[in-house]
């Protein structure tokens, strides 16, 4: 659904990183995203909750996508 840097489905990672720049609650918010799914954000295509992805994963997978530039 996503990609470094085109939109596919999703935004890019690359978007989502800029979007969020300079937010100190962006890790918490696109965690909450990733673990419950979410809409409106990014169009009216919803993102499906990913419950499965462990806290470690989670925290993980964040900081990686606010490292892109």
């Amino acid at each position: 659904c996503h990609a470094i840097d085109k939109q596919v489905v999703g935004p890019s990672y690359k978007a989502v990183a800029a979007k969020y720049k300079g937010d100190a609650a962006a890790p918490t918010k696109l965690a909450e995203k990733i673990k419950k799914g979410g809409s409106g954000v990014w169009g009216a295509v919803p993102m499906p909750p990913n419950p499965q992805v462990s806290d470690a994963d989670m925290k993980a997978l964040v900081q990686w996508i606010l490292a892109q530039k």
